[in-house]
């Protein structure tokens, strides 16, 4: 297989013209959907519109090189609309039965680690410039072989995609399952004999006949708010538990990174995090997350958490475990929503509204049957998870290794003899 290796710019041409947004639907890269409208994202990106606000006219077929190219490649638009003047627009001047092929490979790990190269800037700030881009190269076949090319990709990553998209679903299937039985079991109790009552409570419905229904505040001991405290100094060092460490699939704190701040003695008196402290998102969330999710801390690390955070300390005879799942049912049941306020486009929850909420109280010592219940179920049902993450990934894998396999000539498509 004869094939060329070319630059970028011989590829494409960069669109440095600029039009005014009316009449255009605004359109943003995505690194899973490629170019999609803004619109159609559940966390839009800020633009800043404005009068006389202007963006590069995309049509299908174009390319664009986005914040995140120098870690997913290179984005295809298949859309009319506009892009915004922070990302670059390129449109092919190769015959256009090339661009399915040029789909595929800048999409590759050959491109993607040469973007890689040229990013400038940190974070949020990194940007691919063109002038440097332009020297990136590609492998460009004859045309006949890379139609080729992209008709056996089309199939393998078809079938690829297919399995992915069985395997997320069976994903999403079980959380759902794993809700239903933490909803169920902290609602209803473990015997399906018991005798029920109306717990006069919306989101509780029927409860065991002998449980209480109380306010939540009547779990606690006490709430108290998180501090953010000072950058860090080496002497006051201590870590923060941010929102950002919540581990919502499993209703716990896991840091990746931990955050460390400047408190000093006297700030953390009362502050210090314990083994079976809940804590409280009170600043944050949005529309399909909303502020109000509880999560355990159950580990033993010196900590406090942020001011975004509230420490919840429970009342004797309150289960840890049980209170953390029964507070899961009510955020899953949107409990929470009621105590949001809205200000300067952040969630903030009054924690003293929604602890007034109503809840179930079983003894203690149901409490705690339920919580080692709903600790196996979980387990196993995480494990399951775990292991279809992991065969997801391998599946990425194999799909990035494959397509990169075909578009740097290592992929041998001639029938066997």
């Amino acid at each position: 297989m004869t094939i060329s290796s070319v630059r970028l710019d011989r590829v494409f041409r960069e669109i440095k013209e600029l039009v005014p947004i009316d009449g255009l639907e605004l359109l943003t890269p995505s690194t899973v959907h490629g170019v999609v409208p803004q619109s159609s994202l559940d966390s839009k990106p800020q633009q800043a519109f404005r009068e006389g606000y202007r963006v590069a006219p995309a049509q299908p077929n174009d390319f664009v090189i986005s914040l995140s190219s120098h870690a997913h490649g290179i984005e295809w638009c298949g859309l009319t609309g506009g892009i915004s003047p922070d990302y670059t627009l390129l449109r092919p001047i190769v015959d256009t039965q090339y661009v399915r092929y040029l789909k595929y490979a800048l999409k590759s790990q050959y491109v993607i680690s040469q973007l890689g190269v040229f990013k400038t800037g940190v974070r949020m700030g990194l940007r691919l410039q063109w002038n440097k881009v332009r020297y990136c190269t590609i492998d460009l076949p004859p045309l006949p072989t890379a139609v080729e090319l992209s008709d056996h990709l089309d199939r393998a990553t078809s079938r690829i995609d297919t399995l992915l998209a069985k395997k997320t679903r069976f994903i999403e299937l079980l959380r759902e399952k794993r809700q239903a039985l933490i909803t169920h079991a902290v609602t209803k109790g473990l015997d399906p004999n018991v005798p029920m009552k109306d717990s006069g409570v919306e989101w509780l419905g029927k409860v065991p006949a002998h449980w209480n229904v109380f306010r939540f505040k009547q779990s606690t001991f006490s709430c108290q708010n998180g501090l953010w405290g000072a950058d860090p100094n080496g002497v006051d060092d201590i870590e923060c538990v941010r929102v950002a460490d919540f581990n919502r699939p499993t209703l716990k704190v896991n840091p990746d990174i931990p955050t460390l701040r400047a408190v000093t003695e006297k700030e953390r008196s009362g502050r210090l995090l314990k083994r079976g402290n809940l804590l409280l998102e009170k600043s944050g969330g949005g529309e399909n997350q909303p502020v109000g999710q509880v999560v355990l801390y159950d580990r033993d690390a010196s900590a406090i958490c942020s001011n975004f955070v509230a420490k919840i300390e429970l009342a004797p005879g309150m289960d840890q475990r049980f209170w953390n799942y029964q507070h899961h049912a009510a955020y899953t049941a949107r409990v929470n929503v009621k105590s949001i306020k809205q200000t300067s486009g952040i969630q903030n929850l009054d924690h003293h509204q929604y602890l007034d909420e109503l809840a179930v109280f079983p003894s203690a010592n149901e409490q705690t049957g339920i919580a080692d219940h709903l600790d196996r179920a979980t387990t196993r049902i995480d494990t399951l998870i775990a292991k279809t993450e992991c065969s997801i990934e391998l599946l990425r894998e194999h799909r990035t290794a494959l397509i990169t396999a075909a578009v740097t000539g290592k992929l041998d498509l001639r029938p066997a003899a």
